[in-house]
């Protein structure tokens, strides 16, 4: 809660209680007084939560913003560790299949 919302709520108290005097004494002056310091405390009570929303929803993105940061670095640590493990498989296919050829051209060399 922040001082809009505090003085708007006290300026629509004031307001109300000016209202009742002003209709008590016959005072109509008084009595459209009041009511003008009650829509004004509205009005005050409405934008002191307009910026409590505000910075609510300002903080919310603020740590939304860091979690996602933390989820796309995880996601990337991840891709990361799937494309090493990946070269690795690749260089290790890549061995077993020389590897296989090698030992082809041995076996045909014995046999000759």
């Amino acid at each position: 809660m922040n001082k809009e919302t505090v003085t708007g709520k006290f300026d629509q108290v004031a307001g109300a209680i000016k209202q009742k005097v002003g209709e008590a004494f016959n005072d109509q002056s008084l009595a459209n007084s009041g009511v003008a310091d009650q829509v004004k405390g509205a009005a005050k009570e409405t934008w002191g939560k307009a910026k409590d929303v505000s910075s609510e929803r300002r903080e919310d993105v603020a740590a939304n913003t860091e979690a996602d940061k933390d989820n796309l670095r995880a996601r990337g640590e991840d891709s990361a560790d799937r494309a090493r493990d990946r070269i690795v498989d690749t260089a290790q296919n890549v061995k077993n299949k020389v590897s296989e050829k090698l030992d082809n051209l041995r076996d045909r060399s014995r046999d000759v």
